[in-house]
């Protein structure tokens, strides 16, 4: 069913909050590397819901050494023959890291179990797995945080349409992507069992609107922000050196070296 309508938030209320939200992020990232901190954000939702431009945001002014992106492609052969859990761990941060799953184990409750890519008793084993499992991170020390993506079929139709007819964001839908809009009932049947199993008071979900990206992305911020006990860590004191005199170094002639056309003179 197609949601209400979401009033795009205006660009000149956003940017600057964006912004703002932003450097509190540096601030966490530092807290979490001063303090040794393992943080996980889970990143779920429908297809075209918003996910990878919020993890974006999220991720744009951050250390990469400090915060990386998880995207798993499909399990290899290998991998099927593992615990299900198994490749993910891999994935866990080690102290003083942030990692951000752009999607993650919960393949299995929704994309696997919807298009038949695991048997029935797979998934009621993930469904009894993943309660515990979320657990002994949590009891480990590991801060988790699961966000869940919801936008209208609507407005999932029109970002479909929008990939389509753009060649820069086509590679972004693919045939899954386009079956999920005829499966969309038991996505959001799979959704509801997901959530009745693994929303618990160890890592709970928190449900994004995201009908409007701009107010996605701030709001999903502003959470994880509000709910991490993080503190400005002072900066080390940097001081820039004067540059000491040449002591006669001659740079080589230019022409012994291959250089990019001045492209942007052509413009």
């Amino acid at each position: 069913m197609a949601g209400k309508k979401t009033t795009t938030l205006p660009r000149k209320v956003y940017e600057p909050e964006l912004l703002r939200l932003q450097t509190e992020l540096v601030k966490l990232q530092e807290w979490v590397r001063a303090e040794g901190a393992r943080l996980v954000v889970v990143f779920e939702g429908r297809d075209a819901a918003g996910k990878g431009g919020t993890i974006k945001r999220v991720a744009e002014h951050l250390n990469p050494r400090v915060a990386r992106i998880a995207a798993l492609p499909k399990p290899t052969e290998r991998e099927r023959t593992q615990w299900y859990f198994q490749r993910y761990v891999e994935q866990l941060p080690a102290a003083g890291e942030i990692v951000l799953f752009d999607r993650s184990w919960y393949n299995r409750a929704g994309v696997e179990h919807v298009m038949g890519f695991c048997t029935k008793e797979e998934y009621q084993l993930f469904l009894r797995q993943c309660p515990a499992f979320e657990r002994m991170l949590t009891e480990a020390g590991i801060v988790l945080r699961k966000y869940w993506f919801s936008v209208s079929d609507e407005v999932q139709q029109e970002r479909f349409r929008q990939r389509l007819d753009d060649p820069t964001r086509r590679w972004k839908l693919s045939p899954m992507d386009l079956e999920s809009i005829t499966r969309w009932e038991a996505y959001s049947r799979a959704k509801d069992a997901m959530l009745v199993h693994t929303d618990t008071s160890e890592a709970p979900w928190y449900v994004v609107e995201s009908d409007d990206k701009r107010r996605a992305r701030l709001n999903m911020i502003a959470h994880l922000l509000s709910t991490l006990p993080y503190h400005e860590v002072p900066p080390p004191v940097l001081k820039l050196p004067h540059r000491p005199p040449s002591t006669g170094y001659v740079r080589p002639p230019r022409d012994l070296q291959t250089y990019v056309p001045d492209h942007a003179a052509d413009l």
